[in-house]
């Protein structure tokens, strides 16, 4: 009876007792099963279970072998990321093209197809059979090594779909003797829907008229869709061995036929134009010529650049219609503004004057006449007007007296007499503005004249912006920083040292830092008796008791006159040609946040990177009878960036060996070409690499007293005063030191 109650009682909760039970199994069991996965991937992956002598200490190893385990430290491997946020995101670019060249033509037609289209667009490859002798320079060439046309385009559809397929949307295919208008083609595109199945170009019906369909003719052009491509992709190696043709254009169409059933198709505005043999541009007068994305065929290069030529001069007064188009709605939609027309700025369509918020960021005016100009670099009070100062003005005179005849004939016609006053001043905001007082002889319609004087106003807008394509770059770069050391600079290691030790040992920054220690003849003699670098010698290997990771090398030197040049023609043998090298000071701060900016500044076989560090001024000037503050900040009270200094520089060892190489025949010549350059001036003049000067927050140095060398060149040695003149403090600083010296004087 009991028994039975109690199983009435069970029976209801009975299947939550066994759900629960199950669940507890099971979870114990996917337990299990994640952890031993877990370990597997552990091992394998990031190799924390290596033991000292690399082996695998597998899961069954006794408790000694665990406690003999030492941890090994994994070097560092950056991770793979995306180049691009682009690439990130699957974005492709729009347009493709392809010209199909030979070995008799690349460096005529080819050459010319390339001058008039390459600057429009964002990637050009010639595809030919086999290469000239000579190849092109600034053209990116596929060879593919036989003569066949249809083998050549089976290669290069193959080319495409291999390099190509994944970062663009449009592939456009054209002859070398086809003239292409690239700004119309990258427009016909950009409304073009990726994924259409779209072959685009001059329909044309196949030789005999037994195959149905139509193909594109190659002399035109022709477009290709990516999906189209991808379609055609898995059925390319049947085209070539089932097809047979005479001509490479209808074997492609009888391709795409066959295999993605598309027609070559005659859409969306693609007009083409089939040129007459010695026709002239200039005389063509047809609709359908001016509105042409190609024209074939062109004879040779010299109707090639008339043909741009003409295209390009259609394209520029479209552009300046529909600047006039703009215009006069600006004026337009002004009446109704608030303020009426004064609301219009002038010129319509460039920025407003730039405005000062203090007295101190007021643009200056310079005054200037058709011979003289009264502001000179070297600060003399007038100097002659010449060079590229004496073109601009001869210009704006006659762009003044071209506008002004155009606004006033045909009832007056004016002539210049003379220039009374000119000024210019450039504005940051919107370019070199001008006025111009003219002194101009009117003549009338009767042929009466007189003299008057008018004055007119200009403005040279900042135009011609380009977007440089940049090379990849990473912060993962290993910076090999050389720090120059005299005598006079031993001093201020150990605060140098201080400051690397916290921002890059304790961090571990990958960088690696080499001193230069410089003897002159007598203390080189002495070095065994008395080294005058023993103290700083005796800091480094503290440093490295310290950090015992951390090697510090050092190479010594001896020399009269510190070049720059002679000691990294020492520095740069003992370094491989990918080395990224900083050349620092002693009275230089280093942190993370300038080496990561040396890595990005600093790009091989393309540009070097000169910093302007912040100087800060001597503080008992700056902050005369005032306590110091414990932290300087970077404000114009406590320094400047020290544009006179060009010691520290961020290169690579590879430009720096090419532009030495290309400064060997003048140095033969002349030797102390090496003492009067630095390498700053070195990559200016012997190198083509970019040269990029900016100022560097993050770099900033002390104030000590600088000593210049007058051994060195006089520019050099000039800059150097210059630099230790400004670093002494701002002008009004100065000021009211001589102000309170005066006073002191005086009573």
């Amino acid at each position: 009876m009991r028994f039975s109650m109690l199983i009435g009682l069970l029976r209801p909760i009975g299947p939550v007792i066994i759900g629960i039970s199950l669940g507890f199994t099971l979870s114990l069991l996917s337990v299990s099963w994640v952890e031993e996965s877990c370990d597997i991937n552990t091992i394998a992956d990031e190799g924390i279970v290596l033991s000292q002598d690399g082996s695998l200490k597998g899961e069954e190893d006794d408790d000694e072998e665990e406690e003999d385990f030492q941890p090994r430290i994994i070097p560092y491997k950056p991770v793979k990321q995306a180049k691009y946020i682009s690439t990130e995101l699957g974005i492709r670019e729009r347009l493709f093209v392809g010209i199909l060249t030979s070995k008799n033509t690349i460096n005529t037609l080819g050459v010319a197809v390339n001058r008039t289209i390459s600057h429009h667009l964002d990637n050009v490859v010639f595809f030919t059979g086999t290469r000239s002798r000579k190849i092109p320079h600034g053209m990116v060439v596929v060879t593919h090594g036989d003569e066949r046309l249809i083998w050549n385009m089976f290669q290069t559809i193959k080319y495409i779909l291999e390099h190509y397929i994944t970062e663009y949307d449009w592939f456009y295919l054209a002859q070398d003797d086809t003239y292409t208008q690239a700004d119309r083609i990258k427009a016909l595109v950009e409304h073009l829907s990726m994924d259409r199945m779209l072959y685009m170009g001059s329909p044309e019906e196949f030789i005999g008229g037994e195959m149905q369909g139509r193909y594109c003719y190659g002399g035109f052009g022709y477009l290709l869709s990516r999906s189209l491509l991808l379609r055609l992709q898995l059925f390319l190696e049947n085209c070539r061995n089932d097809i047979l043709s005479a001509r490479h254009d209808e074997w492609l169409g009888r391709c795409i036929i066959d295999y993605a059933d598309t027609n070559c198709v005659e859409e969306f505005e693609y007009y083409y134009y089939e040129m007459g043999k010695n026709s002239d541009p200039s005389k063509e007068d047809n609709v359908q010529f001016k509105n042409a994305l190609t024209v074939h065929p062109v004879s040779d290069p010299e109707q090639m650049y008339r043909l741009h030529k003409h295209f390009t001069e259609i394209e520029l007064q479209k552009t300046y219609e529909e600047i006039e188009k703009l215009q006069v709605e600006i004026k337009n939609v002004s009446v109704v503004a608030f303020e009426g027309n004064r609301s219009t700025l002038w010129p319509v369509g460039i920025n407003p004057p730039f405005e000062p918020k203090t007295r101190f960021e007021v643009l200056r005016w310079d005054y200037f006449t058709e011979d003289q100009v009264y502001s000179c670099i070297d600060g003399s009070a007038k100097c002659e007007l010449r060079g590229i100062d004496k073109l601009d003005v001869a210009d704006v005179i006659e762009t003044a007296m071209g506008e002004l005849n155009k606004k006033y004939k045909p009832v007056l016609h004016l002539k210049k007499q003379q220039l009374i006053n000119g000024y210019r001043r450039f504005d940051p905001t919107r370019g070199m503005e001008y006025t111009l007082d003219l002194q101009l002889e009117v003549v009338n319609q009767k042929g009466h004249s007189r003299s008057i004087t008018k004055r007119v106003h200009l403005v040279r807008p900042l135009s011609r912006i380009e977007i440089i394509p940049m090379p990849y770059v990473t912060e993962a770069t290993r910076v090999h920083i050389i720090l120059p050391v005299t005598l006079q600079g031993r001093e201020q290691v150990q605060q140098f040292l201080e400051v690397y030790a916290t921002n890059a040992f304790e961090t571990s920054e990958n960088a690696i830092l080499t001193f230069l220690f410089i003897y002159d003849t007598i203390e080189a003699q002495q070095v065994n008796q008395n080294d005058i670098f023993a103290s700083v010698k005796a800091q480094i290997g503290a440093y490295e008791h310290r950090y015992p990771t951390v090697k510090i090398p050092w190479i010594s030197v001896k020399s009269e006159s510190p070049s720059q040049i002679k000691f990294m023609d020492i520095i740069s043998k003992k370094h491989p040609v990918d080395t990224l090298f900083f050349i620092a000071t002693v009275k230089t701060s280093i942190n993370s946040e300038f080496l990561n900016r040396c890595r990005m500044n600093s790009i091989n076989n393309w540009q070097v990177f000169f910093p302007i560090h912040f100087q800060y001024y001597n503080p008992d000037i700056a902050y005369h009878n005032q306590p110091l503050p414990n932290m300087m900040d970077l404000v114009k009270e406590s320094g400047h960036f020290d544009r006179s200094s060009f010691t520290e520089a961020c290169f690579y060892n590879s430009d720096y060996m090419a532009t030495r190489t290309r400064m060997s025949s003048d140095v033969q010549e002349n030797e102390e070409i090496l003492e009067n350059l630095d390498i700053y001036d070195m990559f200016v003049k012997y190198s083509g690499l970019h040269v990029f000067r900016a100022v560097e927050p993050a770099l900033h140095q002390k104030y000590s007293y600088q000593p210049c060398n007058p051994r060195l060149s006089e520019d050099i040695y000039q800059r150097c005063v210059q630099s230790t003149l400004d670093s002494l403090g701002s002008r009004s600083q100065l000021a009211m030191l001589l102000f309170e010296q005066e006073q002191g004087n005086s009573t």
